[in-house]
């Protein structure tokens, strides 16, 4: 793959001096050369994993409830509109 250093700052919005330039192609050229080396060990057999540890889910169970009354939802609105909440118009 060739893609310039100049691309690659062009698609990151960034605007690179030449002396950027020069020290993140070598920091690129250096990722690189390590991807090909590891791209070289055979890793049959060897699980893919998304995290180093165990990780599980912290959120809570889904269960029905009764939701709160809108008149309680509404009370402290700056402005309301019926049973709606009024905020300022920003599309003209």
């Amino acid at each position: 793959m060739d893609v310039s250093i100049d691309h690659l700052a062009r698609l990151a919005r960034l605007t690179l001096a030449e002396e950027e330039k020069v020290l993140y192609v070598n920091q690129l050229d250096s990722i690189l050369a390590y991807m090909e080396t590891l791209n070289g060990l055979d890793t049959t057999g060897v699980d893919a994993t998304a995290h180093i540890i165990s990780i599980s889910n912290v959120l809570r169970e889904d269960t029905s409830r009764p939701s709160l009354a809108r008149e309680d939802a509404l009370r402290n609105a700056p402005d309301r509109t019926d049973a709606f909440y009024r905020v300022p118009k920003i599309i003209e």
